[in-house]
């Protein structure tokens, strides 16, 4: 793949090409994703019932260990929230950007803001507008039409139809955690170089927040998934990102806040008290540092999960987080079945997954100039 750092709408088509994949290759990857969304949702409804309580009144309500398994929030044990629904928007629209190539439409930041429009639309409407065909199937689950506490950027990001961008974002001041947690699958993107990625993330971060530092940590979140998903270790994963964060403006939040995330790792046994020290999480740089240091010194995926979630502050996305990062790192089968199995939605995401991962691997068996499988296109419209 040529090298490019300029913006996304200016790459050609040939700045993604796809690669040849055997069939291990395929089978590894589809672990990976299907890991970084399930991983990434159960680390969400861990922390939806406990999403704003201190630490001391979750000890309080759960035991000396705090929250060790789901607790019900909206209705039900296993409720993914708002940080899920968004990130599952992100991978439709980076598939619809990939079937709209065939149509010399090249803009992924633009089909992300109309994937997200579909999102905000799951909050504003009672369920699925049936008369329109272009909006895909995602946008048809009626589960998804529920407000889980979503954040004010991106109720109000998404208010209209402008989109943000780097020049003239929206929200200007906001760096809520908002943007970070849905930024994920942007790192899943394996055939694109690291800056690429970092750079699709942060432009989609400005449609719904204006802060350098909501947009760099999205943008560093998704170099550690992207890291992560080719088979590179977490903390070179880190450093890669740390590289890429240190020739932008406005970076120093964010390096601060992995910088600090990979100091307590080497400060002691991990602890609650060691997670709260990196803050609390509203804020998307003290989101990422979280659930980065939470996966680093995770002795396997409940541990880290549970580690991420019993804290004062935003539970769920900071849980959310660092599930993206074990899921892509150890994929589906290390994550635990009983969470599996009661968690929302689950088989929405890994349909999602999947598809993703078809998309990713075998496009031209799906679309293109050779034909195109309609039921393809019926799922995922190039409109």
């Amino acid at each position: 793949m040529r090298r490019s750092t300029g913006r996304i709408g200016g790459c050609s088509k040939e700045s993604a090409l796809t690669a040849v994949w055997g069939r291990a290759q395929q089978q590894d990857f589809r672990s990976r994703v299907r890991g970084c969304l399930l991983g990434g949702a159960i680390g969400d409804a861990l922390g939806a019932g406990v999403e704003f309580e201190s630490l001391d009144a979750i000890l309080s309500g759960h035991g000396a260990d705090g929250v060790t398994d789901y607790v019900p929030a909206y209705g039900r044990r296993g409720a993914i929230t708002d940080d899920t629904q968004m990130s599952l928007f992100t991978v439709e629209g980076l598939i619809r950007a990939q079937v709209r190539r065939d149509t010399g439409a090249w803009h992924p930041p633009t089909d992300i803001h109309r994937a997200y429009l579909r999102w905000a639309a799951t909050q504003n409407e009672w369920g699925p507008d049936e008369r329109r065909k272009d909006t895909g199937w995602l946008a048809r689950e009626e589960w998804l039409y529920a407000r889980r506490a979503p954040g004010g950027a991106c109720l109000s990001g998404l208010s209209d139809d402008r989109m943000g961008t780097l020049e003239e974002p929206k929200n200007p001041g906001s760096k809520g955690c908002g943007a970070v947690m849905r930024s994920a699958p942007f790192g899943l993107l394996v055939g694109w170089e690291p800056q690429l990625v970092f750079q699709l993330a942060v432009e989609c971060a400005a449609q719904t927040h204006g802060h350098p530092t909501g947009q760099l940590a999205s943008g560093a979140f998704a170099v550690i998934v992207h890291g992560l998903a080719r088979g590179e270790a977490l903390d070179g994963s880190v450093q890669h990102a740390l590289a890429l964060l240190g020739t932008r403006p406005g970076h120093q939040e964010t390096t601060d806040a992995l910088q600090g995330a990979l100091g307590a790792v080497r400060q002691g046994m991990p602890s609650p008290q060691r997670v709260e020290a990196l803050g609390e999480g509203w804020t998307a740089e003290e989101a990422l540092a979280i659930g980065v240091y939470c996966a680093l010194v995770a002795e396997d995926v409940r541990h880290g999960l549970l580690l991420a979630v019993n804290h004062s502050g935003d539970s769920d996305s900071t849980g959310s987080v660092c599930g993206n990062l074990l899921g892509v790192q150890h994929g589906e089968t290390a994550l635990p079945p009983a969470w599996i199995a009661e968690l929302e939605g689950r088989a929405t995401i890994l349909q999602l997954a999947d598809d993703f991962a078809m998309e990713m691997t075998q496009s031209p068996a799906l679309h293109g100039p050779a034909g195109a499988s309609p039921a393809w296109l019926e799922r995922y419209p190039a409109a």
